[in-house]
């Protein structure tokens, strides 16, 4: 409970550190900012909350404010909808009637789901489970990221894939903005169930071998990853641009479907028409090799 109470005032903290008072709505008191952001009491006054009960709150206190009060904070501090999310997380408030534990299982991709994959050969798409786990991927993604199922089990997660691998680094051309990206989301993913222990060796691992996973995650910003874009440069068919679409899982939503596409009549789309070429050349070699 301590190490929650600890994300949960240390959350709210930056939150409002990053508050911009000129567009509060509040009036101007005169007084001098030292730090950037809101004041507590100006939170609490967003809220409709005392100032003593808002400090308790980001003091990271044993108390459990109501659904419209934890709704008011994010309001008061300007949140979007993955801050409010996490925000409920660390409270222990969801809109279901309990907060669920997780399995500790490890996450199988059905049959159905895999065919779906594979009958999208013509796109890159994957299969991201728990903490950014690589659950799947096709022919297609293999050839444009990484043959993620060559790599040990342990290594089959995205952000550690981004953050430990040179590879990662040198195919993103805007790779700052992903591994970023990643961060906030496994921050987001690490709030919705923070005992799980894989999760957290996960955090530990990054944060000791990674400067840069460090940084970004002390600032404690969630994201959550529902469509946008990615710069590569590949090695075999040179600079590109693919833009994603995510889709929950009805009846799963620990596991997300990416799919990657490029603009028709694009170069990139040319781009990813010589990758397709190749990979399939190489899965017929493989073939004829077996044979």
């Amino acid at each position: 409970m301590a190490d929650k109470n600890h994300e949960l005032a240390d959350f709210l903290k930056r939150a409002r550190g990053q508050g911009d008072p000129s567009r509060s709505g509040l009036p101007s008191d005169g007084r001098v900012r030292r730090v950037p952001g809101l004041r507590r009491e100006e939170v609490a006054r967003l809220a409709g909350v005392s100032a003593d009960y808002y400090t308790r709150l980001e003091q990271g206190r044993n108390i459990t404010p109501s659904p419209a009060v934890i709704e008011a904070i994010g309001r008061a501090l300007a949140l979007d909808e993955a801050g409010r999310a996490h925000l409920r997380d660390l409270i222990g408030v969801t809109a279901a009637p309990a907060h669920r534990r997780r399995p500790a299982a490890a996450q199988r991709v059905r049959p159905g789901l895999r065919q779906l994959l594979d009958a999208l050969d013509g796109e890159p798409a994957l299969v991201l489970g728990r903490r950014t786990d690589i659950l799947a991927a096709n022919r297609m993604a293999r050839a444009l990221f990484a043959d993620f199922e060559q790599l040990p089990p342990r290594e089959r997660n995205y952000a550690r894939w981004m953050f430990l691998d040179d590879a990662a680094r040198a195919l993103f051309t805007d790779w700052e903005d992903q591994a970023r990206a990643a961060v906030e989301s496994l921050r987001l993913d690490a709030g919705r169930d923070p005992d799980d222990q894989a999760t957290a060796a996960l955090i530990a691992d990054l944060r000791e071998r990674s400067r840069a996973f460090d940084a970004w995650w002390e600032r404690h910003r969630v994201h959550q990853r529902t469509h946008g874009s990615k710069r590569l440069n590949h090695p075999l068919v040179g600079e590109l641009t693919v833009e994603y679409e995510t889709l929950a899982l009805p009846g799963d939503p620990d596991t997300t479907l990416y799919v990657y596409t490029a603009e028709p009549g694009s170069p990139s789309k040319r781009a990813l028409g010589l990758l397709a070429s190749w990979s399939q050349d190489q899965v017929c070699a493989m073939s004829t090799n077996r044979e």
